[in-house]
């Protein structure tokens, strides 16, 4: 089961990243979580979408083809950041490959709220008609004081938010596979 990852902090020890590549490890023998690299999108033009960049089309390929999305955000002024809202932009105009792809939403931040004013953000977004993914409801994973619940290393070590993606995972694969009879 192919999963195409947004993270959407180019920060380099971004602690959404981290939390990305975590859950590409510790789920490897569950689903194959590819972390696209869409901090090399250009900024969303509307004159450039009829003849997007190599960048653009390939991306557009691998969202295609995955059999769901994760969307792993920061909380930026209470809201998503730029970044997310950019490759969404341009995957929600001319070929609109987010259309009927399950969504799975994370978020961490040093706060104590994690990121839920992004992702309620995130899921009105996602609930548009360009968009019109179908996003995993009740699974709501707001990683707060993430700073305390992270190694160096980047892994994650405290427990009850370790088994708690353990649950919030096997649902989404569990609503891929009932969204597939759906959507087909």
């Amino acid at each position: 089961m192919k999963i195409a990852a947004m993270v959407g902090s180019n920060r380099k020890d971004s602690y959404n990243k981290k939390i990305a590549k975590y859950i590409q490890k510790r789920y490897a023998d569950q689903i194959e979580v590819e972390i696209l690299p869409i901090d090399q999108l250009p900024m969303y033009n509307q004159d450039d979408e009829l003849d997007p960049p190599a960048v653009v089309k390939d991306l557009r390929e691998r969202i295609l083809n995955s059999d769901g999305l994760l969307f792993v955000t920061p909380e930026y002024n209470h809201s998503i950041p730029g970044l997310l809202k950019n490759v969404i932009d341009w995957f929600s105009r001319v070929e609109k490959v987010m259309v009927k792809k399950p969504a799975m939403i994370v978020g961490a931040s040093g706060g104590v709220l994690g990121t839920a004013r992004a992702q309620m953000h995130l899921r009105q977004i996602l609930n548009s008609p360009g968009v019109s993914a179908l996003t995993l409801p009740g699974n709501e994973v707001f990683i707060g004081v993430v700073q305390e619940k992270v190694d160096e290393s980047g892994q994650l070590i405290h427990e009850p938010t370790v088994q708690f993606l353990d649950q919030v995972v096997a649902n989404f694969i569990d609503w891929i596979e009932k969204t597939k009879v759906f959507t087909q």
